[in-house]
């Protein structure tokens, strides 16, 4: 494991993943919301990158504005920045967020292809490849923007997650440090549909090859505590308030 990577996962969880933020008070993926996370005990911050017009890494979950506006890559981050979101938010740029948060450790989804260079490119001007996991849906999409910050944490595709479930279920372990080589995390689902994903068989593969399961997006208290129990080592959660408790309590 790299000094990047290391650092990303210490010290040892469980990691509280404030999913964009907290925004019980405060809209979701912007400055606000990412303060109020950390002032209520995230741990690490778990948010989501577009593309600007003009080519700027974007804070953003969705490729449109809200309500159904026009799409984020066709306003430039000036425009971006002038769009109310509510209590005094506007769109923030990876850059300012990184800035704003300088010893907050960002988990960062690059949701498009525009974004991959945007974001890389933030990244090394505020040196923070050792406070960042970086990840997609994408493989392809993964493995670009780990190419343009190499050494940074990262975790498992939906092809790497997959693979890693055919795997374990046809009890083809001796396959699993192939299948995730290179990969820090998973982070997946308790379930899906009637897949259930998050068992112990598969916490203890991954934990025998020195990967972290983070579960998504686990909101009810009493799962959490189950989660946890079971072994999980991160919690990605609208309510990192109320996983702070949880783990308090332990």
């Amino acid at each position: 494991m790299t000094a990047d990577r290391a650092a990303f996962l210490s010290p040892p969880g469980p990691r509280i993943l404030a999913h964009r933020g907290l925004s019980t008070q405060a809209p979701e993926n912007t400055l606000l919301a990412f303060l109020q996370a950390i002032i209520h005990g995230a741990t690490h911050l778990e948010t989501d990158v577009h593309a600007s017009r003009d080519g700027v890494a974007v804070i953003s979950h969705d490729p449109v504005l809200p309500d159904g506006g026009p799409a984020v890559n066709g306003l430039t981050m000036a425009q971006l920045s002038r769009v109310d979101l509510g209590e005094g938010q506007s769109y923030c740029s990876l850059a300012e967020a990184l800035a704003a948060f300088p010893q907050a450790r960002f988990n960062i989804d690059v949701k498009s292809a525009d974004a991959v260079l945007p974001a890389a490119r933030a990244i090394r001007a505020a040196a923070a490849s050792r406070r960042v996991l970086l990840t997609s849906f994408s493989e392809s999409r993964r493995r670009r923007v780990l190419r343009e910050v190499p050494g940074a944490a990262t975790s498992a595709s939906a092809q790497g997650v997959a693979l890693m479930l055919a795997a374990v279920g046809l009890r083809q372990n001796w396959a699993l440090p192939r299948i995730l080589r290179g990969i820090d995390a998973i982070q997946v689902p308790v379930s899906a549909g009637r897949l259930r994903i998050v068992t112990p068989r598969v916490l203890r593969h991954m934990h025998a090859i020195g990967v972290e399961v983070h579960v998504w997006t686990v909101n009810d208290p009493a799962l959490m505590g189950r989660l946890l129990e079971l072994g999980v080592d991160g919690l990605v959660t609208d309510r990192c308030d109320l996983a702070a408790h949880v783990i308090a309590r332990l």
